[in-house]
């Protein structure tokens, strides 16, 4: 895609402080960081989500995600890490080119759990939640 500033540094056209490089993925510092550390590893096919990304890159790509957080926790020593990706606009998605988010996290850093980004609890029982989903199948 012409516009997308991920793209852009897949190629090569924008730079980008990477970690490393493989065949499908690049891993880079994020440029506005929540923490020393903050790392974004994306695909470098344009996929949108993690629904658009192609089953037989999918591996290849959170093996990247992997090695990243494996350097990091060597290089840096954090006490744990927050790892996700944001779905659609609503999620905080700013970027429509599928990234992957690895925080570094270090004890008193002042972040929370990922699961305190929301608070919208089910009126529904989770068995009728459950069920739905396996429907969809």
């Amino acid at each position: 895609m012409n516009s997308c500033i991920f793209c852009k540094i897949a190629s090569g056209e924008i730079p980008a402080e990477k970690i490393f490089e493989t065949e499908h993925a690049i891993a880079f510092l994020d440029i506005m960081p929540r923490a020393p550390g903050h790392t974004m590893v994306i695909p470098k096919i344009h996929a949108e989500n993690l629904s658009d990304l192609p089953r037989e890159e999918v591996g290849p790509y959170f093996e990247a995600c992997q090695r990243a957080t494996d350097l990091i926790k060597k290089a840096l020593t954090p006490d744990g890490f927050t790892l996700g990706m944001n779905y659609g606009r609503v999620s905080g998605q700013e970027v429509d080119h599928l990234h992957f988010h690895i925080l570094p996290r270090w004890q008193g850093d002042g972040g929370h759990s990922l699961q305190s980004v929301v608070s919208n609890k089910p009126t529904e029982d989770v068995k009728i939640i459950a069920e739905k989903i396996r429907k969809a199948t």
